[in-house]
């Protein structure tokens, strides 16, 4: 870990791979449709430098990481960390958008997991960019878990600053916190009568969890009306505790979806996160998916028209999403209305000049969006260039989808894994699709 902390800055930069992370099964108890993992786990600057997650094992769900020195060795902190995290997470020549984000801001991700740590320090360490990025990520259907100063983190801002919005913070939840003032110990949890974490375990049927570690955390502050939106999950059993400004009875975890569009954010202020078994462990486990439950809806790219290319070749810069090419294990969506008595349709998927050695699929349905394990119809011969025909189809709508099946390799390192291989791909491969029918 030393000697590569101190390769120059010089390579650092030439290896824009930086994309570290810890990979594990891409067998879920749910399969992800459209991402290319389920969780990405930021245990970056001034967080734990956390490599494992234990729910997410437990349920077999995908995950990377990236991840930093640890917090509580601040001197091996570098300018190394700092370049890392920014090329990661704001983008970089190799990938425009950064890790999150797909090339036309759709999340790349299911989730993100943000670790306890130091919130302020771990949010200016972000930068604005990078906080930017986190916002379009839930703004676009990404969901966001958050322990301790992931929680802080996640807020608009404390309640000791009057109600400002605090330095470094994300305000993906528009509500403020509080410090409950106890740290290196632990409490119990009162899960609240209609908590939807019931929906995936009854901890014991006692509505109780028992001795969370909890370490400088936070509660939800609720002297002022909560944010529309927002759910109370559990509440603090800390009535044997004797802390300044007692927290007992206060909402120590919550859940926040702004729109059916947006991804779910799902907060506590404890630590369940580092847990390997027992109703703790079933605790993380019901909050991240609960989160993944809440991602956005799908949408759509756009309606085709009939015998009208429609040319997907706008990179991220142009700022243009309708038109953006697709990244790896993405789906776009499209939809066109067949008319009665309509013979044939022809669906094309045409390659770009010097963007022939990717493999797209084609697929089709009439009931709603399509991706392959659901499609009445599909075409799923390599390269981009593909036609598929249907004959006799239905009235109304047809949902169309194109899948992009190509996708990086991982190569570890000490701090996680390098993007290998396919790293072309995370800037989008360009395609034009046609609709044509009689």
């Amino acid at each position: 870990m030393q000697s590569f902390r101190r390769l120059s800055f010089a390579l650092i930069l030439s290896i824009l791979c930086s994309l570290s992370i810890w990979a594990q099964s891409d067998e879920g108890y749910r399969s992800a449709k459209g991402y290319y993992k389920d969780i990405f786990m930021d245990s970056g600057i001034m967080l734990t430098s956390r490599k494992d997650l234990p729910a997410a094992r437990y349920m077999g769900l995908s995950y990377e990481a990236f991840i930093s020195a640890t917090n509580k060795e601040e001197d091996l902190l570098t300018r190394k960390d700092t370049v890392l995290q920014t090329l990661l997470i704001c983008g970089s020549a190799m990938d425009q958008n950064g890790i999150l984000l797909y090339p036309d801001g759709q999340p790349r991700f299911r989730m993100i997991y943000m670790n306890g740590g130091k919130a302020t320090q771990h949010g200016r360490s972000l930068t604005d960019l990078g906080r930017e990025r986190i916002r379009e990520y839930v703004e676009h259907g990404g969901s966001f878990v958050g322990t301790c100063a992931g929680a802080f983190n996640a807020s608009y801002g404390i309640a000791k600053d009057n109600g400002k919005p605090h330095e470094g913070y994300l305000g993906i939840w528009p509500g403020l916190t509080a410090s409950t003032g106890l740290s290196n110990s632990a409490t119990g949890m009162f899960v609240e009568p209609d908590s939807p974490l019931l929906k995936y375990c009854d901890f014991g049927g006692d509505m109780r969890i028992d001795s969370v570690r909890h370490n400088g955390g936070c509660y939800a502050y609720f002297e002022q009306q909560f944010p529309e939106g927002t759910e109370i999950l559990l509440r603090y059993d800390a009535d044997t505790i004797k802390v300044k400004n007692s927290f007992h009875n206060q909402i120590s975890a919550w859940a926040y979806k702004g729109s059916e569009e947006k991804g779910r954010i799902v907060l506590i202020g404890s630590h369940p996160e580092a847990v390997t078994s027992g109703e703790r462990l079933d605790l993380m486990s019901a909050m991240i998916r609960y989160a993944m439950d809440g991602n956005g809806n799908c949408q759509l790219k756009g309606e085709l028209v009939n015998g009208n290319p429609r040319k997907m070749v706008k990179q991220s810069t142009d700022n243009d999403p309708a038109f953006t090419a697709i990244g790896d294990k993405q789906y776009h969506h499209f939809m066109i209305d067949i008319p009665p008595r309509t013979e044939k349709v022809t669906v094309n998927l045409e390659s770009i000049p010097g963007w022939t050695d990717y493999d797209l699929y084609l697929c089709a349905g009439y009931e709603n969006f399509v991706f392959m394990d659901n499609a009445e119809y599909k075409e799923v011969s390599l390269g981009v260039s593909k036609t598929l025909t249907i004959l006799n189809p239905k009235m109304g709508h047809l949902f169309i989808s194109v899948f992009c099946d190509t996708t990086v390799e991982n190569e570890t390192t000490s701090y996680g894994i390098n993007y290998v291989g396919r790293t072309d791909v995370l800037n989008g491969v360009p395609y034009i699709i046609t609709v044509s029918y009689r």
